[in-house]
């Protein structure tokens, strides 16, 4: 049975080269902050190669409890593979801050966060601070990466899902959206770009996906849109989002289903390969440049094609007529 069968992922380390071929993006002299690296796996990472070979000046914003292990896992070389560039040099990043999107300001920090040992030890990390950290240590900054997501019930169907988890999900995925372009814009200059990342159970059922997540997701492409108009009218800003096929990164194996999710793209997905993250980093490459300055508002999906298909033709009902119910043959 095909729902049996395993397709083979490709490996995310040593993503390759995003040099642009042809028509170059050019962002020499650009500086760019992205929230939601945590490793050298997924599309974060992805989007930041490709910014820097077009030659924007690249800053982090790293989930507190996980920056001192990127810190420690970029002094030690373990992401040396996946660091070079077209040229053979290994991409720097220009700053690394610690960053939790949940919380707009210090005086949104709870107890338990305030206690919390992963925190221990930082400060400076709510969006408002970040924001006024990249201000005065970088000055304005044109490009704006929004890689962050979460839901602590995702694996819930949403029949299950808690109050507190359905809420979590949105405010961590979507709302934080809303908060980074609020504390943003007002450092970022006329012309500039935002970009986000959604997924397309935003308007599909995708069985699996729980925990509010779909609906998080629903709310953030609702939000790139009036983003796009009311920091378009008052910071002069385009804001998108990438719909992206689905990857196996970190983050992804979290939601439990994610190799079924690779599997079915590669056999339902009008062209039959896997999806890079480079394929969505050089994406939000264009995106984020001035060859895409009339594009705002928008959904751009980077997923083989798959989100145009209306069933799956891999499905056994499509090529076995005895499972075709005798009701349906009149």
């Amino acid at each position: 049975m095909a729902s049996s069968m395993r397709h083979p992922s490709t490996s995310m380390r040593g993503l390759t080269s995003c040099k642009a071929q042809g028509l170059p993006i050019d962002l020499r002299g650009k500086k760019a902050f992205v929230a939601g690296v945590a490793d050298d796996q997924g599309f974060a990472w992805a989007i930041s190669k490709c910014l820097i070979e077009a030659g924007a000046e690249v800053s982090l914003g790293i989930w507190v409890p996980a920056l001192g292990i990127f810190e420690k896992s970029m002094k030690m070389g373990k992401f040396d593979e996946s660091r070079k560039l077209s040229d053979g040099s290994l991409m720097e990043f220009k700053n690394l801050y610690p960053m939790d999107a949940v919380f707009d300001s210090p005086e949104d920090i709870t107890d338990a966060i305030k206690s919390n040992k992963r925190y221990a030890g930082r400060d400076g990390w709510t969006v408002s601070e970040v924001a006024k950290s990249v201000g005065e240590d970088l000055g304005d900054i044109d490009i704006l990466v929004h890689s962050l997501a979460n839901g602590p019930e995702v694996q819930k169907p949403l029949l299950e899902t808690s109050r507190k988890g359905y809420l979590a999900a949105s405010s961590a995925s979507a709302y934080s959206l809303i908060s980074m372009v609020q504390n943003f814009g007002p450092i970022m200059n006329e012309g500039g770009s935002v970009i986000s990342l959604t997924y397309d159970a935003s308007n599909k059922v995708i069985p699996g996906y729980g925990g509010g997540m779909s609906s998080a997701k629903a709310a953030l492409e609702s939000d790139t849109r009036v983003l796009a108009y009311e920091a378009g009218q008052k910071y002069k800003l385009r804001v998108n989002t990438i719909s992206a096929g689905p990857l196996g990164s970190r983050a992804a194996r979290a939601i439990g289903f994610i190799q079924k999710a690779i599997n079915y793209s590669y056999k339902n997905a009008p062209i039959e390969k896997d999806l890079t993250a480079m394929e969505v980093g050089q994406t939000a490459a264009f995106l984020l440049s001035p060859l895409a300055s009339g594009i705002t508002g928008q959904t751009i999906y980077v997923d083989n094609g798959l989100s145009t298909m209306g069933h799956a033709s891999d499905s056994p009902s499509l090529v076995d007529e005895d499972m075709v119910p005798e009701a349906a043959k009149a």
